[in-house]
């Protein structure tokens, strides 16, 4: 019988109910041991979907420290303000267990590379949070750019059209700051940001952008980025994500242009195929539409379900995980790019060495 792995949970915002249920549902491999938060009551109010026999049997803590060396869990999942994602992970690594870390990764290079070299050097697996690659839609997309259906890439495209007001930024203050967050780019658009990147290549040679906080008086960070994106196999990207829609999210939708392919994907969050269409004929398009679409409650899917079980996978099997914590580091260096390119006026070359969402303070006179 396959051992379990004890799992841990810290940080208990917005996004932690639907780790707490990924967890949940791989309870063949993954038995529920802690959970902290600095805060008592939002431990309690994450775990009120739990039975209360189930509740009872999951450890309180207040200070993550204490939770490793009392609990000495084999996985914990990181999910606290962002900026404090690096100092937790690195305890967690240096306690020696295993860790699914939120997007982003960090908020500086010199953080996601001490994150993935520390990962490394203790022989722990390190999994970045991006589960829209586990959606079934870009599940098929990927297997057609590993198959080479879209011949050369010529561009492709990510849309993130959200709507963020007053009552997002004052449930969490760390919410649009340089220090525990960044902008509509860092936090709502980073996904989709991810998708584009790994679809496109990977390598990415150039970055030209701008950003602006157009709507968002009360918040140090961009409401509003576009960028232009050139990879090292020639092809293009164009970048676009904001929070201003009105009245409320648009959409989320990522296209890719090939010699002999044209795939969208769109919906809440790219949980649908669109567009479908390769010069082979494989596949009719609208079965391919049909058993490749989902429809999640709200933006963040149904990816973290599997995103759980691959990374437990890994660990038991002694594997990468599917997104590996390079990915998230990939996905940083993107919007960081961007975010430098557009407060010196310049293109951006990459990869990139030394940057920071704190390098931007002040940039929109807050």
């Amino acid at each position: 019988m396959t051992r379990k792995l004890r799992y841990a949970l810290v940080g208990c915002g917005r996004i932690a109910p639907n780790h707490v249920a990924a967890a949940r549902k791989n309870a063949d491999t993954l038995t529920f041991a802690a959970i902290c938060d600095t805060v008592p009551a939002h431990m309690e109010q994450v775990l009120a979907q739990l039975p209360e026999r189930e509740r009872a049997q999951i450890a309180r803590y207040t200070d993550y420290r204490q939770m490793l060396a009392e609990v000495h869990p084999d996985l914990v999942a990181i999910a606290t303000e962002s900026g404090k994602h690096a100092e937790i992970g690195l305890a967690v690594i240096a306690a020696g267990a295993n860790l699914i870390i939120e997007k982003p990764l960090a908020l500086s290079m010199k953080d996601a590379h001490a994150l993935v070299d520390a990962a490394r050097a203790q022989g722990v697996k390190l999994c970045a949070c991006h589960q829209n690659r586990f959606n079934k839609s870009i599940r098929k997309i990927r297997s057609a750019v590993e198959e080479s259906r879209f011949g050369r890439m010529l561009h492709g495209a990510a849309h993130v059209r959200w709507n963020r007001g007053p009552d997002y930024y004052e449930q969490a203050p760390w919410r649009g700051t340089w220090a525990q967050d960044g902008g509509a780019l860092m936090n709502q658009c980073i996904h989709n940001i991810d998708l584009l990147r790994w679809m496109m290549g990977d390598d990415v040679t150039e970055v030209v952008a701008y950003t602006d906080n157009l709507c968002h008086d009360y918040i140090e960070t961009e409401d509003l980025g576009m960028a232009l994106v050139r990879f090292g196999n020639g092809a293009y990207g164009i970048i676009e994500g904001t929070t201003n829609i009105f009245p409320h999210n648009l959409e989320e939708t990522l296209y890719l242009f090939g010699e002999s392919g044209t795939v969208k994907a769109g919906g809440k969050s790219v949980n649908v195929i669109e567009e479908w269409d390769f010069r082979d004929g494989r596949g009719d398009p609208a079965t391919i539409k049909m058993e490749y679409g989902e429809n999640p409650p709200n933006v963040y899917g149904f990816g973290h379900t599997p995103l759980y079980a691959d990374v437990a996978q890994a660990i038991l099997t002694n594997r990468e995980p599917y997104v590996n914590g390079e990915a998230g580091l990939r996905a940083l260096e993107l919007v960081l790019a961007i975010y430098q390119s557009a407060a010196t006026h310049a293109p951006v070359r990459l990869p990139l060495d030394a940057c920071a969402t704190t390098d931007f303070y002040g940039r929109f006179g807050r």
